[in-house]
Order: structure tokens, then sequence, then C-alpha cells
């Protein structure tokens, strides 16, 4: 047969991540690359014991079709547990937050729309945008999230066109983002919220990490400072367990009906099976106390990991940053280093990272790389991060022989 392909295929490339973790199942491999939580965290009884009373209790709506909407308890609680008033009318629960971006792209992108993107930024985000064709531009960044001034002067329409030229929104991760571990500040968070709004330029705010930090909470969410200017996204995979699938937006009312029938298009709704056994472990405010044993873990994997990398690192122009909270650190190794290249030597030790490039919608840095720290045990960052760094010297000696060595003639 002569399969012929639509126009949009072409924008669905392989993601990166889910390729290296193939790599991450070969016996011996110690994995800094995927971002993956803890199975250490994951509340097992607390869910054979939610499994078995939503069977016993409804058994049979347990494993009926639902609205689409999602379980109306479960988007009251979701309303409830977010820092501003929030009707549960405007909560839809989504399999998972990346079909959350997945909605949204739908909704708002049309082929060549600009989208506004942190540098770098997730690189799953990106690939949830490509079918929709976008022309998503980066946005400089520093330490403390996108910068204001770049962030206004791409917003605004090109080439003294119309206003629909305008982006059509910016997508952010203020807390503990992903790739880099950096946190927005309260400042920059104030200016960015009033600057969007002064602009009219929506904002995409993702919050997969924001329960977990390590220290003190992260500033309030931009949502809450303009409710009716951005859409939300949420998730219960970092707190609960990933393998629910089980995530949510919150919206405007005046989009949320058509990102609602996006996903009646896609799925129906989300399984509600798992979103009542969510909702009966919810109860009695277990996340209050299920959660601050997750940051204890990742902090304590956190402190490995840097010190780790100073000890190991030592001597060599390797720069990384200390995340306040979340599952990743980011770090830019020497000049003349590609994080592509060092890779598979790196795995022939048995370590195994996430190169950065892939996560910049242009052209991305080389030298950079993601560390998760959150899966490996505090023996194994130690084992790999000396791995890694023995890798790295090594990879630095060559380069410095190919400079000494002659020009050919």
């Amino acid at each position: 047969m002569n399969w012929k392909l639509a126009a949009r295929a072409a924008k669905m490339n392989p993601s990166v991540l889910r390729e290296i973790l193939k790599v991450t199942e070969r016996p011996g491999i110690i994995s800094l690359a995927g971002g993956l939580p803890s199975p250490k965290t994951f509340p097992i009884q607390a869910f054979a014991d939610a499994c078995a009373e939503v069977l016993h209790n409804d058994g049979q709506a347990a494993l009926q079709y639902a609205a689409s909407e999602g379980y109306a308890p479960l988007r009251q609680a979701v309303a409830d547990m977010l820092p501003w008033n929030v009707d549960p009318a405007q909560v839809l629960i989504t399999t998972g937050s990346q079909q959350g971006l997945d909605l949204v792209a739908k909704v708002l992108i049309d082929p060549g729309s600009r989208v506004l993107v942190e540098t770098p930024t997730y690189l799953g985000a990106l690939q949830a945008f490509g079918p929709m064709e976008p022309n998503p531009v980066s946005v400089a960044s520093d330490d403390e999230g996108v910068i204001v001034e770049d962030l206004v002067a791409k917003a605004r329409a090109t080439g003294g066109r119309a206003s629909e030229d305008a982006a059509r929104f910016v997508y952010l991760l203020p807390n503990f983002q992903n790739p880099t571990g950096r946190t927005m500040t309260e400042a920059r968070r104030a200016a960015v919220s009033a600057a969007a709004a002064a602009a009219g330029l929506p904002i995409v705010e993702d919050n997969p990490y924001g329960e977990l930090w390590f220290d003190e909470a992260p500033p309030l969410p931009l949502t809450a400072r303009n409710p009716e200017g951005c859409i939300y996204l949420g998730s219960f995979s970092k707190v609960l367990a990933p393998g629910l699938r089980l995530g949510f937006l919150v919206a405007p009312k005046a989009i949320f009906p058509k990102l609602l029938q996006a996903k009646q298009a896609v799925d129906l709704h989300t399984p509600i099976f798992t979103q009542r056994m969510v909702s009966a472990v919810m109860k009695d405010n277990f996340l209050e106390r299920h959660v601050p044993t997750i940051r204890a873990l990742y902090k304590r994997q956190r402190d490995a990991m840097m010190a780790a990398l100073k000890r190991e690192m030592a001597g060599l122009d390797v720069k990384f940053n200390a995340p306040k909270g979340g599952m990743f650190l980011w770090a830019r190794l020497p000049e003349g280093i590609d994080t592509v290249a060092l890779l598979p030597k790196a795995v022939e030790r048995n370590v195994a990272f996430v190169p950065g490039a892939p996560f910049y919608a242009d052209q991305g840095d080389p030298r950079t790389l993601r560390l998760s720290f959150v899966t490996a045990s505090v023996e194994e960052i130690d084992t790999a991060i000396a791995a890694l760094a023995l890798t790295l010297r090594e990879e630095l000696a060559l380069l410095g022989e190919r400079k000494l060595a002659p020009e050919p003639v």
C-alpha cells in the first residue's frame, strides 16, 4: 500500500529522552538521564486500599464511561489545593499533564503562529506543539527565568502587521524548571505577569514540580496573579506516581469549552477508575503527609550530587547550579565539548545523562547537559559522577592532543 502521510506527520519527531531511556535498560547503567520519580516515593499501600475502596463502594461507576471534564470530587480537590480562588468548573482532568500541552497546542496554535518559550525549555512541550506547525521563538533567559525586556519585544507583532501576528502565548515553567532546575524569583514573576498582561500575551504555566521544594515553597504562581490571562497545568505524576497518567489544567471560562472539546476528540475522558482512586487517596490530607517525605529524599540526593560534582570536577571548567527543588541539575562543560558526542563514551562507563542541546527551540548549547538526582541512590550518584568526570577528563585530553597536532601539509 502507498501510505501518504499528512504534512503534520513530518513535525512528529522521536523523543530524545525516550530514546535515551532505552540505553538505561542495559544492565549496570546508572541513569542520571530520565526524569523518572523515585519508585521509593510511590504510596503503594495507599493505592491498594483505595483500589479496594473504589471497587467496593461504586465499582460499576468506576468501570463505566464518565464525564469528559473529570470526576467532580477530584476537580473540587484540585481547586481546593491551588493558592488562588478556582472554580472547579474551570478544572479539566487530563491524561497526564502532557495531554494538557497537546490540548493547548490544538486550540491555540495555527501553522506559523509564534509561540514564545524559555531558553532552554521543556523538550516535551516542543514535541507537543510541533505537529501544529508553530514558529517557536526562544526568549532570552537567565538564572531567574525569562528576561522581561526580550519577552515584551518578542511578544509584539512583527513587520508592522496586524495584531494576529503577535505571539499566541508564552510557555513557562517557573518552578524548578525542566531542564535547568531554576526557579523564577518573586520579583521576576511580578514583572513577567505585569508585562504579559500589558501586552495582552497569554501565559501557559506548567507546574509539575512545584510541590517538590526543599527549604521553602516557591513564590505564588503566575496564574494566581492574572487567572484570566493564564492556563495552568499540573500533574499527580511527581507527588503520587507517573504510571497513573493523571494531570489537570485550569483555564479561563472563555477558553475552557474549546479545550474540553479537544479532549473529547482525543480520548472521551481520562480513565475514571484512576481518577476515583486518586480522589480516595487524597482524602484526609494525605498529600500533606506524603509529599514532605519526597522532598526530604530528593534534597539528600541533590546534596549528594552537588558534593560529588564539586569533588570529581575539581580543576575543570564545569559550571552547575544549585536547584532549590524539583528533580534536575543543569551543567555546562568546558569549551569544545559536545555532550551529544560525550554521551556514548559515558555510557561505556555505565553512566547516562541527557545532552542539553535538544531543549533549545533554536540553536542549542552543545556544552550543556541535564542530570537527574532523584532515582539513583547516593552511592550510585557518587559512582556515576566519578565515571562522568573520568570520561570528561579523557575527552579534554583528546581535544588538547588535536590542538597540538601539526596542521596537514
